[in-house]
């Protein structure tokens, strides 16, 4: 069975959730002469199987693992590749792994012939729920992370559920960071199933761990259908994001992404507290439901004038004047705008405690 999420707008596309999916890249490539399959060397073969399955000439690029490969050096080794074998307009590229290499694969084809298609299929816990969905691409720079990129929506996204079965578990734990994420801004549901059953949610064979996945996507499809480019209600997907991305920076991205924004879950939960918005218990239920999965929930204190710094050129800022997204209660994000330093501080000692 294979279930569609669709996300609509200009350029609507579906979410593919299911088991052995290769055979529906065909009708998402239709009329290609040839494709670029991008992927991390452990992925050889299931990018091997994604190439024979397309039915198209295929050009396999190889290329870092992880966020060491999301960077421009990295993408302009495959423009390299793509103008050697003469890829025109009516071509596709193709990203087979975690969020790194479908952030970067999409962000080749945005800028590549200024945009042709592309499709993420998705390895990763962490890709399937978030970074293959939404039409977000982009690379890392030394000024943070994400912030050279471009909106270009794919031509459809597969999330192939038999994947997470060779995934790290420490992986598949860093992607339901995400997954939690979208049940404390949108969907209760999914932290009731979690609580309910925290073994279940991360058995990749089970029920359980699908029915999360497709929930998660449907929280971020419903939202990046009405705000493509983040000028207003896709705000709300980076709760939590701010301080994890300052700590993603300061790891030198050696920190698994999941891991990073759980810690920032935990500061935009106490921020909301703080602020006055957003009632203890529920603030609490962040650590709770973050620890019984074995997700971390701190962070050194002396980090903090460091983590501060690099807040300040978040691409959620504006003109210097930090934003955050916040909780006023379950499933309703609101934006914090330009909290003092005080505030700030306090919000952090309950990721240092």
């Amino acid at each position: 069975m294979v279930t569609r999420v669709r996300v609509s707008g200009d350029r609507a596309y579906d979410v593919l959730v299911g088991r052995d999916l290769a055979g529906e890249l065909p009708s998402l490539i239709e009329g290609a002469a040839q494709m670029a399959v991008l992927f991390a060397a452990p992925l050889r073969e299931q990018a091997a199987r994604v190439a024979e399955a397309a039915g198209v000439p295929a050009v396999l690029i190889e290329v870092p693992d992880a966020e060491r490969g999301k960077t421009v050096q990295v993408a302009a080794m495959c423009w390299d590749e793509l103008g050697r074998h003469n890829f025109t307009r009516t071509d596709v590229v193709v990203g087979v792994g975690g969020g790194a290499v479908t952030d970067l694969a999409g962000y080749v084809a945005a800028s590549w012939l200024r945009g042709v298609r592309w499709v993420p299929c998705s390895t990763s816990l962490l890709g399937m729920v978030d970074a293959a969905v939404g039409g977000k691409t982009g690379v890392n720079i030394d000024a943070g992370k994400n912030l050279v990129g471009a909106f270009h929506p794919p031509a459809g996204v597969l999330c192939d559920l038999d994947s997470l079965r060779t995934l790290p578990a420490d992986d598949l734990l860093a992607g339901l960071a995400e997954v939690i994420k979208c049940g404390f801004i949108a969907d209760p549901v999914i932290l009731d199933l979690i609580e309910g059953d925290p073994a279940a949610a991360v058995d990749p064979d089970g029920p359980l761990l699908r029915e999360l996945v497709e929930r998660a996507i449907r929280v971020k499809a419903e939202v990046v259908s009405v705000d493509l480019k983040e000028s207003g209600l896709r705000e709300i997907l980076n709760y939590g994001h701010t301080l994890g991305h300052a700590i993603e920076k300061r790891e030198k991205y050696t920190w698994k992404h999941g891991h990073a924004v759980s810690v920032g879950l935990i500061f935009a939960a106490a921020l909301s507290h703080l602020s006055g918005r957003l009632d203890g218990t529920t603030a609490e239920r962040h650590r709770a439901v973050l620890e019984a999965m074995g997700l971390p929930t701190s962070y050194p204190a002396e980090a903090w004038p460091e983590l501060l710094s690099a807040m300040r050129v978040d691409k959620k800022a504006r003109a210097a004047t930090l934003r955050f997204v916040v909780l006023s209660d379950l499933a309703k994000p609101e934006i914090l705008t330009g909290p003092d330093d005080a505030l700030l501080e306090r919000a952090y000692a309950e990721v240092a405690r």
